[in-house]
């Protein structure tokens, strides 16, 4: 193993812990040198029920190699109270791995108010809550590296997900916003879309496939994001199996309309090809940039 990049003297929270990705985050980062704070409410990957022993493993097992690390079983809800167990052991944090998740799912019409909401619950706010606890102290020290965890899922859909894929999708929209926020702190955010062996893919992977899938094929991702070596910032990456890339938009350049004059929906209809063509495409990396065709097409009308 390299020892180029270490954690010595840093602070590590991962949720969702106690098994599958998370735990295999919180092993590798705590071989790495991190004082890891290992969170797990021990709940079912239906999101019911609790049991502590969840995340007290993980900590037997890292303090078994020699490393450091403590246990932590509330909920990501309260995420107020994760960060405070780092806080009142270590006195800091440096990066955040907001991992915890469950699976609600069903169909869209079979779909009921209690599956969408505890998904967008676990999943969103408990993100939102644990990452927002601890981005004052981040911001003080001026240094810190927080990881979402997004899906392809919520990237390109998938059957009897819209819960979860909502909320996935809606995680990589808030890595967008606080990768900005977050630079002049030196506060870089980024997110992964992980295909793993887990307790919440059993039985949705084929088991030849599902086998070779392992948790810990993801995590050296998720430790070189949370490195001082990472300068990335507002990335989304796709891993898993041994393999990395990273995803961007792509929009087509469009076609335009005199806005003076106006359009009509058979004028659409008309540029349907055009408008759906992929030939040349943009890639904008801000609303700056996105706004660039629209932008073009107000001075083409100008005079």
């Amino acid at each position: 193993m390299s020892d180029a990049i270490r954690f010595e003297d840093q602070v590590v929270i991962v949720t969702g812990a106690g098994g599958g990705l998370g735990r295999a985050h919180a092993l590798l980062f705590a071989r790495h040198g991190a004082r890891v704070v290992v969170n797990d409410l021990g709940g079912s990957t239906h999101g019911e029920g609790a049991n502590a022993s969840a995340a007290d493993k993980v900590v037997e097992e890292i303090r078994a190699f020699g490393g450091t690390a403590v246990a932590n079983h509330d909920s990501v809800t309260d995420g107020d109270k994760i960060v405070q167990t780092a806080l009142d052991h270590f006195g800091r944090i440096d990066v955040l791995v907001n991992n915890a998740g469950i699976l609600r799912d069903k169909s869209f019409h079979k779909m009921e108010d209690a599956d969408w909401d505890l998904v967008y619950k676990v999943h969103v706010e408990g993100a939102y809550k644990t990452t927002h606890a601890a981005w004052s102290h981040l911001r003080e020290q001026n240094f810190g590296r927080v990881i979402f965890t997004s899906s392809t899922s919520g990237i390109y859909g998938n059957f009897g997900q819209s819960n979860y894929g909502m909320a996935k999708l809606g995680l990589y929209g808030l890595t967008r916003t606080l990768a900005i926020e977050g630079r002049k702190n030196n506060i870089l955010v980024n997110a992964i879309a992980p295909t793993g062996a887990t307790r919440m893919t059993e039985g949705l992977i084929p088991p030849q496939v599902f086998e070779q899938l392992k948790p810990e094929l993801v995590s050296p991702l998720v430790v070189y994001l949370g490195s001082a070596a990472c300068q990335d910032t507002g990335g989304l990456f796709e891993v898993g199996g041994g393999w990395v890339g990273k995803v961007r938009w792509e929009r087509s350049l469009g076609a335009g309309f005199d806005p003076k004059a106006g359009f009509s929906p058979d004028d659409v209809a008309a540029q349907w090809q055009r408008i759906c063509d992929f030939e040349g495409a943009a890639h904008p990396a801000d609303n700056v940039e996105a706004l660039k065709e629209m932008m073009a097409n107000l001075q083409k009308y100008a005079l």
